[in-house]
């Protein structure tokens, strides 16, 4: 035995001579458990020949003929890219290896997305394929950790464009990889734009929806034109800013279309302007909302209502949105909107009250106002007064008050548009 195993090379010929094999062994046996040891690891930490395919387990597209939102949900990072085609105008992502674990119903075209297609390769490579109705740009696309669950989703915002815009994408597409690699966990950060920071101002009401009135007669749509006029011109007057206005005339405007025109004007911020009452008459003081599903108290839940009633004065009908869309827009792009929504407003307060405009009691507010739903753009409304109080009634009429007011609010844009510059969104 001691010879076969001096044979094999697995016991030195010093153990010859003593006391035999079980000698020897027992003096081996400290070295024998750190080699079962070490196989036991390595036997754990052995990699799989072949990766597992990804998995996607879920697809999501909402939005409307302007701009559309791809979430796609997987069960790890993915290495993905991206690039653009044309004849018909495409997007296509591809992936490593894919499991598609997608309901083919949720495939349906929505909005700017006029087909959508995927599959796996011969070379062993995944793509999925998004046709659009017409040119358009990639103005964000993402992967990023899912917060209450293990997995990433990748996130893509598409948006419609001009010809010569998604030429030039292509070019500039040639002209380096021919592909682009999806920033992982941050947000994209695209070439340089010239593009400046674009704040639209809405005045509350017009035309027959007179809005609020006065206890000396002032009608609210009145005064909250005046007020966005001046506020436009002392914002243009900085000269880094474009300024632009849902409304410049007595007009009447459907909520949703003062959405849209904000959306349109790709607005970096959005300020509608309100001047309403209240059954106290003893209340007065300046007040800032932002959007809320759930009001913060019982008075800001009757303004909103009442502000949402507008359309109905209009002789139009409030059509629910779908209500799967809606959720995809609210929970995937509203928190980070909202974020800077509050950023904004808190920052608005301050200014307020540096100025000694009188505010409200806890002047930060939320409502469900439907004028702030623009799921992208961070969106406030500033109640100046209350025309059931005859004190706020006479500063709303004075410009040296106004003045004030609009000093205020041209601070807190410039704080805002400098921290999202410095952030680079």
């Amino acid at each position: 035995m001691e010879r076969r195993l001096q044979g094999m090379g697995l016991l030195p010929a010093s153990f010859s001579g003593q006391g035999g094999i079980r000698p020897a062994m027992a003096r081996l046996a400290p070295f024998a458990s750190m080699l079962l040891l070490t196989l036991l690891i390595a036997a754990m930490t052995v990699v799989p020949s072949a990766a597992e395919p990804l998995q996607a387990r879920d697809y999501k597209l909402a939005g409307d003929a302007e701009r559309v939102r791809l979430v796609i949900w997987f069960d790890r990072e993915p290495d993905l890219h991206y690039l653009l085609l044309r004849g018909p105008h495409r997007l296509v992502i591809d992936l490593p290896a894919t499991d598609f674990l997608i309901e083919p119903a949720a495939l349906k075209p929505r909005g700017l997305v006029s087909g959508v297609r995927f599959g796996n390769r011969e070379d062993g490579t995944a793509r999925m394929m998004l046709t659009a109705k017409g040119p358009f740009a990639v103005e964000k696309l993402e992967v990023i950790p899912n917060e209450a669950a293990p997995g990433f989703r990748l996130v893509a915002d598409i948006v419609a464009s001009s010809d010569a815009d998604f030429d030039a994408a292509l070019a500039d597409q040639a002209a380096t990889t021919g592909s682009t690699a999806a920033p992982k966990t941050d947000r994209l950060k695209g070439p340089a734009s010239d593009k400046p920071f674009t704040i639209v101002i809405d005045a509350g009401h017009g035309g027959i929806d007179t809005g609020a009135a006065g206890v000396g007669g002032t009608r609210e749509k009145a005064i909250t034109l005046a007020f966005a006029l001046e506020l436009r011109q002392r914002l243009a007057a900085n000269g880094n800013y474009r300024v632009e206005m849902t409304r410049e005339t007595d007009e009447f405007l459907a909520l949703d279309e003062r959405v849209r025109r904000a959306r349109a004007f790709k607005a970096d911020l959005f300020i509608s302007i309100h001047a309403d009452t209240i059954r106290f008459k003893g209340i007065r003081g300046a007040t800032v909302y932002t959007v809320s599903d759930k009001a913060s108290d019982a008075d800001s839940a009757a303004l909103a209502s009442r502000e949402n009633l507008a359309d109905a004065i209009g002789g139009i009908k409030i059509e629910e949105d779908n209500q799967q869309v809606a959720d995809i827009l609210i929970d995937l792009i509203r928190r980070e909107t909202h974020t800077f929504s509050m950023r904004f407003a808190r920052s608005l307060i301050g200014e307020l009250s540096n100025s000694k405009v009188e505010l409200i009691n806890n002047p930060l507010r939320a409502a469900g106002f439907r004028v702030l739903r623009a799921p992208d753009v961070p969106s406030v409304l500033v109640e100046l007064g209350y025309l059931s109080n005859a004190s706020d009634e006479a500063q709303l009429n004075d410009p040296q008050w106004r003045g004030k007011a609009i000093e205020s609010i041209a601070g807190a844009v410039a704080l805002f548009a400098e921290a999202r510059s410095v952030s680079g969104g």
